[in-house]
C-alpha cells in the first residue's frame, strides 16, 4: 500500500479563520499533540508575516523533533530568508513557497505577466533549494488556472528543485471528478512529475474538501494538505481527522494508509476546539457528540447485536474510552495520572502537580468527578498564561433590589492588586474592577458564554469570552462549580492574552 503523508496547516491556515488566532504556548501545546498524532508535516506559521509567528515557529522547531515542521514563504528572498532562520533548529525543516497562476489572481493581485511568474517560480525555488533541502511549492488558485500554464509552472518548480508541488483549491471551486481529471492531466503533461510527491490543499466552500482530497488520493497525490476540525479561512479546509479515518475504515477501497495515530484524534480535536472556545458540532462527523450515539429504536437494536450493523468504525479507534472512571476526594495521584494518560494527555511534573491540586480542590466540592471534569482540568493546564495576572480571591454583593459590587483581588507573581467596582450585576461589577487592576489596550467583551462540563448540581461551570481590540481577537476561559468565579477567571485569562 502506499502511504499518504498528512500535511497539518492548523497552526497556520487554521489561524487565519476569524477569531481563531492563538498565543504562544497554545501553538506549542497543539504542536505537541500534532506530533503525537504522527503527523508528517506540522506547517508552523508564516515567519515573515509576524514577529510573533516567527518566533513561535522558532519553539515549535526546538520541542518537535518527529514531525517535519515548515514555514510558509511568499516568492521573495526576505520571505525565504526569515523562513530558513525561523526553521535552523528543527530537525527537519521545509520551505513552503507560492505563487498564484490563475489569470484572475496574476492580473488582479500579483500584477505579473504568465511569463514574470514563470521566471520568478523558477528564480525563488532555486533560491529556497540553496537554504534548504526540502522546498514545497504551492500555485495558487491552481483549479481555476490555465491547464497548460499550470503544467509549466510545475514543471518549472520541479526543475528548480522543488520536492513537493501542490496543487491547492484555493476557493473551494473544484468537484472531485475535476480533481481527478486534473491530476490525471498533470501526471501525463508535466516533465519530472514522477519525481516528486504531488500534493492537494483543498478549501470547503462548497463543503466538498474532504471528498476533493480522498479524490486526489485515487489520482495518486502521496500528500493531503488539512487541518484538525477543518479549520481555516471562510468556510475551512479539509479536515483531517475526516481525511484520516476515511484512509483508515476505506483501505481496501483506497489501497492506501496514513502513518496517523488515530487513537490521539479525539483528545487532539478537543484540544484545538477547546483553546479557540468553539464547541464541537454534535453532528461533526468522526469527533461530534452524536458520531456514536444511537437513538432511534431499530439502531439501538441492531448495534446491541452487532456494532457494525450501524457502525463502521469504533468509537475506541479515535480514542474515546469505552469505560469511563469516576474519582472522589480519596482517589490517589497516580490514579489520576494514569487515567489522564489513558486519555491521551501527557503532561510535565509542574503541570501535574498544579492540576491534582485542583483535583483535591474541586473533590472537596463535588462527589464525584468523571472523565468530562478531568479533561475539563488538564485543558486548565492548557489555557492558562504563564506570568500572567491569576485570580487570588473575590467578593460579590448581588440582588434585585440593590445595586451590585464587587471586590477583586489579582496576583501577579507576588504582587497583589486589588479594586472595587459595581455594575449592573455581579459579574459586570467583577469586570469593571477587573478592568482598573489589568493595563489591557482598549477593548470590548464581544461574546459571553457558560456551559456545564457535566450534569448535575454540582456541575463544573465553563466561561468563554471572546473580546475584541480593533481587528484582534482573543479567547478567555474559566472553569469553576462557581460561575461567578469562572467568569472571572475567563476575563483575566482573556485579557491576559490581549496584553
Amino acid at each position: 500500500m502506499r502511504t499518504i503523508k498528512i500535511f497539518d496547516t492548523t497552526l497556520r491556515d487554521g489561524e487565519q479563520a476569524p477569531g481563531c488566532s492563538m498565543h504562544a504556548h497554545e501553538k506549542i501545546e497543539i504542536a505537541m499533540a500534532l506530533e503525537r498524532l504522527r503527523v508528517d508535516v506540522i506547517e508552523a506559521g508564516f515567519a515573515f508575516a509576524s514577529k510573533g509567528d516567527f518566533e513561535s515557529i522558532q519553539q515549535i522547531c526546538q520541542v518537535v523533533k518527529d514531525s517535519t515542521i515548515c514555514s510558509l514563504a511568499r516568492a521573495v528572498p526576505k520571505d525565504i530568508d526569515a523562513a530558513c532562520e525561523a526553521l535552523r533548529d528543527a530537525k527537519q525543516g521545509r520551505i513552503h513557497l507560492f505563487l498564484a497562476t490563475s489569470p484572475i489572481h496574476m492580473q488582479y493581485k500579483l500584477k505579473m505577466t504568465p511569463e514574470t511568474v514563470l521566471s520568478t517560480i523558477s528564480e525563488m525555488v532555486a533560491y529556497a533549494r540553496n537554504l534548504m533541502p526540502e522546498v514545497e511549492f504551492s500555485a495558487e488558485d491552481a483549479t481555476r488556472s490555465e491547464r497548460s500554464f499550470l503544467a509549466q509552472a510545475l514543471e518549472a518548480a520541479i526543475a528548480a528543485g522543488a520536492n513537493v508541488v501542490n496543487i491547492p483549491d484555493t476557493v473551494g471551486y473544484a468537484t472531485p471528478t475535476e480533481v481527478v481529471d486534473l491530476l490525471d492531466y498533470l501526471r501525463n503533461n508535466v516533465r519530472g512529475i514522477e519525481d516528486v510527491c504531488i500534493s492537494v490543499h483543498c478549501h470547503n466552500d462548497l463543503g466538498l474538501g474532504v471528498a476533493n482530497s480522498l479524490a486526489a488520493v485515487t489520482a495518486g497525490a502521496g500528500q493531503i494538505e488539512c487541518t484538525i476540525n477543518g479549520l481555516g479561512e471562510r468556510a475551512g479546509n479539509a479536515a483531517m481527522e475526516e481525511i484520516v479515518m476515511g484512509l483508515h475504515t476505506r483501505k481496501a477501497f483506497y489501497q492506501c494508509e496514513s502513518n496517523i495515530d488515530t487513537t490521539q484524534i479525539y483528545r487532539s480535536s478537543r484540544l484545538v476546539y477547546n483553546l479557540l472556545g468553539l464547541p464541537t458540532p454534535i453532528n461533526k462527523a468522526i469527533v461530534g457528540a452524536n458520531a456514536f450515539a444511537h437513538e432511534a429504536g431499530i439502531h439501538q437494536h441492531g448495534v446491541l447485536a452487532n456494532r457494525e450493523t450501524y457502525e463502521i468504525m469504533s468509537p475506541q479507534s479515535i480514542g474515546l474510552l469505552k469505560n469511563e472512571m469516576v474519582f472522589g476526594k480519596h482517589s490517589g495521584r497516580h490514579a489520576v495520572e494514569q487515567r489522564l494518560t489513558e486519555m491521551g494527555y501527557q503532561l510535565g511534573k509542574k503541570e501535574l502537580d498544579e492540576l491534582f491540586e485542583r483535583f483535591k480542590k474541586l473533590a472537596d466540592k463535588k462527589k464525584s468527578i468523571n472523565d468530562h471534569d478531568l479533561e475539563a482540568l488538564a485543558r486548565r493546564s492548557v489555557i492558562d498564561i504563564p506570568h500572567g495576572f491569576k485570580l487570588d480571591r473575590f467578593t460579590v454583593s448581588c440582588g434585585n433590589y440593590v445595586t451590585s459590587s464587587a471586590v477583586v483581588r489579582l496576583k501577579q507573581n507576588d504582587d497583589l492588586h486589588e479594586e472595587v467596582a459595581i455594575g449592573d450585576g455581579p459579574i459586570a461589577a467583577a469586570y469593571n474592577a477587573i478592568d482598573k487592576i489589568i493595563p489591557a489596550p482598549p477593548h470590548i467583551l464581544e461574546d459571553y458564554t457558560i456551559a456545564s462540563v457535566t450534569e448535575g448540581n454540582d456541575a463544573l461551570g465553563e466561561v468563554v469570552v471572546k473580546i475584541r481590540n480593533g481587528e484582534k481577537m482573543v479567547i478567555g476561559r474559566g472553569l469553576s462549580t462557581d460561575i461567578i468565579e469562572a467568569s472571572i477567571i475567563a476575563y483575566v485569562n482573556g485579557l491576559n492574552r490581549l496584553l
